[in-house]
């Protein structure tokens, strides 16, 4: 059975360029990307905004060596 994820990027793709999958293997492919969100966005929960520098040359202030 197919994640629920593939119909509807299946559309997605057959509306936006006109082309269907080809085959078994492509629509294995997008089923393959439920997973691959699925670990973006664990990665991405364990980010806060507070935790990246304000901008460049807070950045660059950060990082300068000593002396």
């Amino acid at each position: 059975m197919e994640p629920e994820i593939v119909p509807p990027t299946v559309e997605a793709i057959r509306r936006w360029s006109g082309v269907e999958p080809p085959n078994a293997a492509a629509r294995h492919a997008l089923a393959d990307m439920a997973q691959l969100i699925a670990e973006v966005e664990r990665v991405r929960a364990g980010y806060a905004f507070e935790d990246e520098p304000s901008g460049f040359e807070v950045a660059l202030r950060d990082l300068k060596e000593p002396g």
